[in-house]
């Protein structure tokens, strides 16, 4: 509940049922003496000085230092509690490990519970080196250095075995194997999840839970990854009337919602939806606010406005509404209060396409790839842009804005297999960069799709040289460490396409 509201209240009850938990844990733990301590630092301990009752108190110990590591980054802000939740990251990762290390010795004699504990442990294992895996280098680099490892194809692993056996934590590695399919892989990489195994996943507890809200709500993220919009539509609105006690589930189908109608370009409709997340959520007050400007800023001169509401001043309310999560802005909104900036002048100039421009930022343009006729809609409208732009005066920003829409123009050409005609709109950003004045995010985003471009032509040596370049050359843009993510999973597939791929890319892998 803490977790969906992000009240308070709620982060403080959570907080404290995690120490009533943690310490019904903890009775349970082996017991020992500061030789035994010794002893265990300097041999690794063994399967022999465990009871099985005391290998599930560690793990279910391991997941409680998890989920208050989590707690203590939402509650407070301060360096201090950084380094606490740090401090129960760290160790319930080692605990992780060392049961890993026990499961899978010789020595160890399963008892009537062992898939229970089997399972608990492949989720642990699983999640931490599925999500360290996908961390850009440098940080995965200073996370090694500390103890920290990551790889994805074992994460993998170890959740599929979770989810595939009978056992008490089946249904949460079955829930992470969804999240990374249907989210992660999305927004934090380059779209290589793996759809197929996350409908196999899913469609056994739809059948056993045909109004479960949160498999309906998969169901719907799924057919939208798969470019079936309506059904999409259909699946999402299904999981909102399916319950009425956790508004949050309602929350999130009303963000898939509002980048559903976004892809068909319904304006209104999307505006309706950003409109209720402002309203009813608090999540990120401010990129709800700038998407409802953002959308007011997408309707034609003849349309009507919503509640008589003026994007002018929906954009100069952005900057007030930030807020922070364990101490750090969130990075959609830092982008949101700078892309509204132009509005704080007496006389703005109209931001291009911002719509557009947040879905690429959340990775859309992969979505309507699917589909042809959605992808030829949405250059038809940043066609109409580049005429708009071309035809109004000089201003400062006009460079950054012919930039943006040639960006969003190559992904719609190469997704309509116009592979050259999207190259020449990536070249020329990159050509042009020298004149971009404060989008600096384009130039490295640039790169990151010539390199996708030519990965998807074969010419992976190219591919490396603009995906080094974007990692290398650019600094302190918009969305960084985004960019990072992405850059670093399609590292990470030109090593699985490659069968020498230490050599490939020695600086990197």
């Amino acid at each position: 509940q803490a977790m969906m509201t992000f009240e308070p209240e709620d982060i403080l009850n959570a907080g404290n049922m995690m120490k009533d938990a943690q310490a019904v844990c903890q009775k349970f733990r082996k017991k020992t003496t500061v030789a035994d301590s010794i002893n265990n630092l300097m041999n690794r301990q063994t399967a022999e000085y465990f009871t099985e009752e005391e290998m599930h108190a560690e793990v279910c110990y391991a997941e409680c230092l998890l989920q208050r590591a989590a707690l203590t980054f939402l509650q407070d802000e301060n360096m201090i509690s950084f380094i606490k939740g740090g401090i129960k990251v760290r160790n319930s990762y080692q605990t992780y490990k060392e049961l890993l290390n026990i499961v899978q010795s010789s020595s160890y004699t399963k008892g009537e519970n062992y898939s229970h504990l089997e399972g608990g442990v492949q989720l642990g294992i699983g999640a931490f080196n599925l999500t360290l895996s996908l961390l850009p280098t440098r940080i995965l680099r200073l996370l090694e250095f500390v103890g920290f490892s990551g790889n994805k194809e074992y994460g993998l692993e170890q959740l599929q075995e979770g989810a595939s056996t009978e056992n008490s934590r089946a249904l949460l590695c079955t829930m992470l194997l969804l999240c990374y399919h249907t989210f992660m892989s999305f927004v934090l990489g380059t779209g290589e999840g793996d759809v197929d195994d996350a409908q196999r996943l899913l469609l056994p507890f739809l059948k056993r839970y045909p109004k479960g809200a949160i498999f309906l709500f998969f169901a719907g993220r799924i057919e939208e990854i798969r470019g079936n919009i309506d059904a999409a539509i259909s699946r999402f609105e299904e999981c909102c009337e399916a319950q009425q006690h956790w508004k949050q589930f309602h929350h999130m189908c009303y963000w898939e919602l509002m980048w559903c109608f976004t892809f068909k370009r319904q304006w209104k409709m999307a505006y309706f939806y950003a409109d209720l997340l402002s309203k009813e959520n608090s999540w990120s007050k401010s990129t709800y606010m700038y998407m409802k400007a953002a959308y007011l800023n997408m309707f034609g001169k003849e349309d009507y406005k919503p509640f008589g509401e003026d994007e002018i001043e929906l954009f100069r309310k952005v900057p007030n509404m930030k807020q922070k999560i364990a101490g750090k802005s969130l990075p959609t909104e830092k982008f949101a209060i700078r892309k509204a900036r132009r509005y704080l002048s007496q006389n703005p100039v109209k931001l291009t396409v911002p719509a557009l421009e947040m879905m690429y930022i959340w990775n859309g343009y992969t979505v309507i790839g699917k589909h042809q006729d959605l992808t030829e809609g949405m250059l038809e409208t940043l066609n109409d842009a580049e005429r708009t732009l071309n035809s109004g005066p000089v201003n400062e920003y006009l460079m950054d804005d012919q930039c943006l829409v040639k960006l969003l123009k190559g992904l719609c050409l190469k997704h309509l297999d116009r592979l050259l005609e999207a190259e020449e709109y990536f070249s020329w950003i990159h050509t042009n960069h020298q004149m971009i004045k404060y989008d600096h995010y384009l130039v490295p985003n640039a790169l990151l799709e010539h390199a996708l471009l030519c990965m998807q032509e074969g010419r992976n040596d190219e591919a490396v040289k603009f995906l080094e370049s974007a990692k290398q050359n650019y600094k302190n843009y918009s969305m960084e460490s985004r960019t990072h993510f992405r850059i670093q999973a399609a590292l990470l597939k030109l090593k699985s396409l490659t069968q020498n791929g230490s050599q490939l890319l020695p600086s990197t892998l």
